[in-house]
This record gives C-alpha cells, structure tokens and sequence, in this order.
C-alpha cells in the first residue's frame, strides 16, 4: 500500500489526500514517448518561482503537478491559484490537496495583481480551489482579484477558471460583473463518468454554467476543457463538443490525462497523438471559434496565445462583439 504524503505545504506529515488512504493502489500503463516532458531547470524557470514565493502566492502549476510547468514558468506564465491549497472536494483525478481550508486572505488579490505586474503578463489565468465552505463560493474574492489586476496591470487580459458554484446562487453574476475577458470552467470529462471521476460535480450544471456566463455578457469568451484516457468512448466526447456548442461555448482543450499517484483513477487508456488530431478536426466542424487538442494539452497552457486565436476568430466571424480590455 502507498500512503500519498504532503510535501509540498508547511506540514509535510499531513496526508496529501486522506479520504485516498485507504484505498487500495490503482496501477495505469507505462507513459509513452509523446507524454515525456524534460525537468525544468531554466532561469526563467527559477525567476518566476521566486516571484511566487516572494509573493506567498499559491499556483495550480504546483499544485496538480502540470507536466508544461517547466516550459511555462520558463516564459514567466503561471497560473495562480487563489484562495488557498486546500480544496473541499476530492476529485479522483486531481492532486490539489483536499481537506478545510482556512479562511480566506484579504490580501491575496493585491499580491496576486503585485506578481502580474512584475511578471510582466499580457495575459493571466486566475483559477481557485472549490470553497464549498463559504456562502458565495468565493465568487466575490475572485472578483476582487480582476479588480486588483486591473489597477495594477491595465493592460492585462484575464482569464478565470471557476469551480461550479453548486448551490451558491448570484455567484456567477458576481463574477462575470467584474468583467474578465475569458470564462473558463471544465467539464472535465464525459457525463457517464461523473460518479466516479467527479462525484461532487453535476454535468449538466456546469454545462448550464457556462451557458449563463455567456448569456450574462455575450461580449465575455467561454472556455471548457476535458481529459481523455478515463475510459470515455469516442462517442461520448462528440457528443459532449454537441453539449458545449449548444451551450455557445467559444473554445475547448481537450488532454490527456495523467495519474497523479496511486491512490488517484488509473489511466485506462493513452490516446495517440492522432487521435487528438482528429477531435481539434471535429471540434472545428462543430463551430467551436478554437479546438486545443494535444496529449500535453491543460486549460491554461499557451493561454495568452490561445486568447489572441480566439479574438482573431471572432473578428473574422459576422456580427462579433468586441471588448477593449481594461
């Protein structure tokens, strides 16, 4: 048996995942040479890990152990993580340790506006641990947090990654009020396998989610994002595109995902490169604006990037309705 054991917080002899514990190991296959990434070690590696420290800032980079951190920290973009590290779901395919969290830090949206501008961002994702515990979810925290980059970095573009906001009504409004340029919240994967890959969430809630996002603010960019390799047929991600799409979602990532520890839902399956291939092909036939479809592939990875693709498509589409940032 393996005991999943924190060593990335103060108290290291915390049990990372304790509601895991107990269960027995589940082994996935060997990665292939595509998944490989090599260890990072790069100076601009190392100058934005220090800005984060300096800042005391936590970021999902980190915390669910990203294969693309090096090569994103290289190019000083991170994703900060608000609201602390401690997430009151326990998901079987995320490393974000689990548990209560402690109350929330008023200080934390002027020190994560303090690190965009040092890092020199033109575009930030801000994503969160769930906060069952809290009455709006957090929603008026991550509003604070946009209000802080703007002041501090005007020219910055935001992009947030919420959690669902199940049960927290008006949460939503608070946020998209505070007007970031992108929406983002991830399905995660196909509906048949909530129950067991993500039994805290409701599919169709958060499919309606992002529906409202965009009813909200049509001018606002909506953004979702699954894994493959939880033994989700091809099928099923079509049909999910067709659910997106319905809901008038502008861009979606699809990765491969990866088994964190043991104790975490096993990879049943490692999808080809091709294969990836083939769903950005009928992602694009489906009239998503932007398809991201790539075994190393994560919601925030080439953001700033993707954002300017995305722009760039709706410009070229009839009737696009633009914001000015800021």
């Amino acid at each position: 048996m393996v005991v999943v054991v924190d060593t990335v917080s103060a108290t290291p002899l915390r049990p990372r995942h304790p509601e895991k514990v107990n269960r027995p190991d589940a082994l996935s296959p060997p990665k292939p040479d595509w998944i490989r990434v090599r260890a990072p070690t790069t100076r601009g590696y190392a100058d934005t890990r220090d800005i984060v420290k300096e800042n005391g800032l936590v970021t999902v980079c980190e915390e669910a152990g990203c294969p693309n951190i090096g090569e994103c920290w290289d190019k000083k973009h991170a994703t900060f993580m608000i609201m602390g590290d401690t997430c009151t779901r326990a998901c079987a395919f995320c490393n974000v340790r689990t548990g209560l969290p402690l109350a929330l830090e008023t200080g934390e949206p002027a020190r994560v506006a303090d690190a965009v501008a040092k890092l020199g961002l033109s575009h930030v994702v801000v994503t969160s641990v769930d906060r069952d515990d809290l009455a709006d979810g957090g929603a008026e925290h991550f509003a604070r947090t946009i209000r802080a980059i703007r002041a501090a970095a005007p020219g910055t573009t935001i992009e947030v990654l919420t959690p669902d906001f199940l049960r927290k009504g008006g949460a939503l409004e608070i946020v998209v009020a505070a007007a970031p340029d992108v929406f983002n919240h991830n399905l995660e994967t196909v509906p048949s396998k909530y129950l067991t890959v993500r039994p805290g969430a409701r599919y169709f809630h958060s499919l309606r989610l992002l529906q409202r996002a965009k009813e909200l603010d049509r001018r606002l960019f909506t953004k979702s994002g699954i894994m493959v390799g939880l033994g989700e047929t091809r099928n099923e991600v079509v049909q999910l595109m067709d659910d997106l799409r319905s809901a008038d979602v502008d861009f979606l990532t699809i990765g491969q995902y990866l088994q964190p520890t043991p104790k975490h839902h096993p990879v049943l399956s490692f999808v080809t490169p091709d294969e990836f291939a083939g769903y950005a092909t009928i992602g694009a036939s489906k009239g998503f604006l932007l398809v991201s479809a790539t075994p190393l592939t994560r919601s925030s990875h080439h953001a700033g990037e993707d954002f300017a693709k995305l722009k760039a498509a709706r410009t070229s589409r009839p009737g696009a309705t633009a914001r000015n940032p800021g």
